[in-house]
């Protein structure tokens, strides 16, 4: 019928088989996506979070965010992410601690038209953002990366900083799991046969001595302290509060993707600081975007200390989501859902 409406459905093995799997891919995407961002050609309604407490709470019971968003250029969609974060799961229930849904709608009718697995494309696009920021703020010979964290962000965030920096011959894993983390180890082994990975005793050993350091926990507390961050290194903060104001301080330039997101947020280190009065949003030497677009520099030399962190942003989801489901249109995958034959009202 003319007013019926069928919706796609892709599973994530679907997601995997349009080019959710792909880190190049989604690293072009991202870039692009920042690109945008700076050209303010988006929407990005503030982040709507769903916990069970204070902040703080997040950290055991957990929460769920409501991430819509419109993108422009030559993606042309809205559409929405709502995802969960259960940090237990992985423990009691052997089920991932972030799980998600992406829905796309119609760009002239507005009807939504592809609902899709959101965790895959959350965690590429989340080690994508990495992908970026190492091309343009880490040193082009850097060669031992550390890891704080073995979840599964650190396993995308390894993804694409390796995707970036081919020359990374050393990667040091810390986790509070010492198995958690040899799991890690000997599953990427299998991948990046040329590189080597560590298990390291701690946080300090993983930041220490190392030109990229990433730090994706859940942590309540600060881990890592200004007197381990080595001239030249890039720090990327994933994370909430993983780090102490000093470390910031000191850093030669301070880069965010959108500080005002950041500040709404309110969970990570910059923005406590800021609510706290111990930073000045002056000191922000850029938003990726302006560094993407060449309106602020990248790295300048191979001594600066470079402090990256994130907010997310959902025009990131769609933006992927929607590069998904043009492949999945162009490779008839997936399967049609019928919301209604005919609507009820009109």
């Amino acid at each position: 019928m003319e007013n019926s409406l069928d919706i796609l459905y892709l599973s994530q093995d679907d997601v995997k088989k349009c080019g959710g799997s792909d880190m190049n891919l989604i690293i072009e995407v991202i870039e692009k996506v920042i690109s945008l961002h700076e050209e303010k050609d988006y929407s990005l309604p503030t982040k709507s979070t769903l916990r069970w407490g204070d902040i703080d709470a997040e950290t055991t019971s957990g929460r769920i965010n409501s991430m819509p968003g419109y993108i422009g250029g030559e993606f042309k969609t809205s559409g929405i992410k709502w995802i969960s974060s259960a940090p237990n799961n992985p423990f009691k229930h052997n089920l991932p601690r972030a799980a998600g849904i992406i829905v796309l709608n119609n760009e002239e009718t507005l009807l939504p038209e592809v609902i899709m697995d959101g965790t895959l494309i959350s965690a590429m696009r989340t080690g994508a953002v990495t992908g970026v920021v190492s091309k343009h703020l880490a040193k082009k010979e850097s060669r031992v990366l550390g890891l704080v964290g073995a979840g599964v962000q650190n396993r995308t965030q390894l993804m694409a900083t390796l995707t970036v920096c081919p020359l990374i011959e050393r990667v040091k894993v810390a986790d509070l799991n010492f198995e958690r983390a040899q799991t890690f180890c000997n599953e990427m082994s299998l991948i990046y046969k040329d590189v080597t990975f560590d298990i390291v005793d701690g946080a300090e050993e993983a930041v220490r001595a190392s030109d990229i350091f990433i730090t994706a926990t859940v942590t309540k507390k600060p881990i890592v302290k200004k007197e381990w961050v080595s001239e030249g290194s890039l720090h990327i903060h994933v994370g909430s509060h993983e780090c102490e104001f000093d470390v910031i301080h000191q850093a030669d330039k301070v880069v965010v993707d959108d500080w005002e997101e950041l500040k709404h947020r309110g969970v990570e280190t910059i923005s406590i600081m800021y609510k706290e009065k111990e930073f000045d949003p002056n000191n922000i030497y850029a938003e990726l975007g302006q560094i993407v677009n060449k309106k602020r520099k990248g790295r300048e030399n191979s001594s600066e200390r470079i402090y990256f962190n994130s907010v997310g942003m959902g025009i990131e989801d769609v933006a992927v989501a929607k590069c998904i489901y043009d492949n999945a249109k162009e490779k008839g995958i997936g399967q049609k859902l019928n919301l209604w034959s005919s609507p009820h009202f009109v």
